[in-house]
């Protein structure tokens, strides 16, 4: 599937499942909870929002998870809710990511306590200029290593939609060989493309924010949830791209595995 075909594809999808829209948008009736008690200045209602935001949280990523599995088989189809299901996918999403964002977090302490004793000497010294050059170059190598982990953490997570599999997806010599095969080009173009797209859509639908008291809300309960499944169902196509080698490569082994025999 080329570029501009897994684009239209990805932005025609939540409409092509009107009648199942909703179910995205009750999930995320759940966080403008609190935002509602909050506005209201009601303790109960933001009570009530918090252990709604607890529900989210688990819930919502395996629904997405499930959004990216029929990207990657090209199913025009929005998946249905399943409690179980979700709140299993939601967990190994969740632990995926916490997985994968380990070394980010680890160079930034590690960074923090080597560079933070030689900042504060630079700034007792008043050398304003090394100070911000050393700060702007630490940020900097955050930044990008942050980007090549989250990057990671894109295809790690199609990896586990297709397989259904975390350790599969906790792989992360196979989940850059899945890059490989994908195209490091392709894949730059791909997040170019969507980034801007998602961004001026994002822009645009935020003049509705400007509509008293239910601007936010139907903001935070609409436009977001379509927003995140052309996202996910965008990363399914793109993954499916090499599916088709997966699948080709389990018949050569199935007929080696018979030879064998």
């Amino acid at each position: 599937m080329d570029l501009s075909k897994l684009v239209i594809s990805s932005f025609k999808y939540p409409f092509r499942n009107i009648k199942k829209l909703p179910i995205i948008f009750l999930f995320f009736v759940l966080i403008a909870i609190i935002p509602i008690g909050m506005i209201s200045n009601n303790d109960y209602v933001v009570g009530i929002g918090v252990v709604a935001f607890f529900l989210f949280i688990l819930l919502v990523p395996g629904y997405f998870l499930s959004i990216v599995k029929l990207g990657s088989s090209q199913s025009a189809m929005l998946p249905s809710f399943n409690l179980v299901n979700n709140l299993y996918d939601s967990v190994r999403v969740i632990l995926l990511r916490i997985v994968y964002m380990i070394v980010p977090a680890l160079v930034f302490l590690i960074a923090l306590k080597i560079i933070g004793p030689a900042s504060r000497d630079l700034i007792y010294n008043f050398k304003i200029l090394e100070f911000l050059a050393a700060f702007g170059l630490i940020l900097l190598i955050l930044l990008i290593i942050y980007i090549i982990f989250e990057c990671l953490l894109f295809f790690a997570k199609a990896r586990l939609a297709y397989f259904n599999s975390l350790e599969e997806a906790l792989k992360i010599n196979k989940v850059i060989a899945d890059i490989r095969r994908i195209g490091i080009f392709n894949i730059i173009k791909w997040l170019i493309v969507m980034f801007i797209l998602l961004n001026v859509v994002t822009f645009v639908t935020s003049f509705v924010m400007t509509i008293p008291y239910v601007g936010v809300l139907i903001y935070i309960c609409i436009v977001i949830p379509i927003l995140e499944s052309i996202a996910n169902y965008s990363l399914g196509l793109l993954y499916s791209n090499i599916i088709q080698g997966y699948d080709d490569f389990e018949k050569i082994e199935s007929v080696e595995y018979d030879k064998i025999r």
